[in-house]
């Protein structure tokens, strides 16, 4: 993976924050992408301080021209684009779906799946045009495989594995491979917040994970790497689970 360039979205916290140290431990050069500016500089500079190679963009996935000059400005740093981990995603208020208002769902639904696709679409185009393949990994959830009762989220989860899938299938013939990781409940700013208050629901989430716990998002990253890498060569298309064994309950 030495030299190869790739976009993390979402790359300053959690998950993407870890998958951005794993990708430049592995010799990558790395787009940190997200709203954020502070805290994706940060994940830069701790990047360039173990010797790796990172540039920061403020982005809003929500947004095209975004998005499309996310895509440019890479290729114009680094040359090309070889990966990409879209992992931008919002927690949104957890509540049934009769409690869910319009606001919330484009709230949630902008961020969480069009922001995906966006991504994929531009992502992909640039793939196709250097005629070198890539490889391409989607942070969807457990809860785009089974669903509890944040109907919104669920959705939009159950959204990013279907995008996954076309997009997998379709550009398969363009050696452009595209998978999703499942992770569980991890722990990461967002279950920090949404369990704050209320140490019993942490632990009752703790306890639909077989392994005992939650996970941690270098677990996640490790999958994350070995999707994107050659050891992967044959997989696309694949929703893989990082869920200390939450969906087989």
């Amino acid at each position: 993976m030495k030299n190869k360039v790739v976009i993390v979205t979402g790359g300053s916290t959690g998950i993407g924050k870890s998958a951005s140290l794993a990708f430049a431990r592995e010799g990558c050069r790395v787009i940190v992408a997200g709203r954020n500016s502070t805290t994706g500089n940060e994940t830069v500079e701790t990047i360039k301080l173990a010797g790796g190679e990172a540039f920061f963009i403020q982005t809003d996935v929500q947004s095209s021209n975004d998005v499309q000059k996310l895509v440019s400005e890479t290729v114009r740093i680094y040359g090309q684009l070889d990966y990409a981990l879209n992992n931008a995603g919002v927690e949104g208020e957890g509540v049934p779906l009769l409690e869910t208002t319009e606001e919330h769902w484009d709230s949630l639904i902008n961020t969480n799946l069009k922001g995906v696709w966006l991504c994929l679409k531009y992502q992909i185009q640039q793939m196709i045009k250097q005629n070198k393949g890539g490889s391409i990994v989607n942070t969807s959830s457990v809860l785009g495989l089974v669903a509890n009762r944040s109907s919104i989220y669920t959705a939009s989860k159950h959204g990013v594995n279907g995008l996954t899938k076309s997009a997998a299938l379709t550009y398969a013939n363009k050696n452009i491979r595209v998978n999703a990781v499942c992770p569980g409940y991890i722990d990461t700013p967002m279950v920090v917040r949404a369990y704050s208050n209320n140490q019993e629901a942490r632990s009752n989430a703790i306890s639909r994970h077989p392994l005992g716990r939650l996970g941690t998002p270098e677990e996640v990253a490790e999958a994350i790497i070995w999707l994107c890498s050659d050891a992967a060569s044959f997989v696309t298309g694949t929703m893989m689970n990082v869920d200390g064994g939450y969906s087989v309950l």
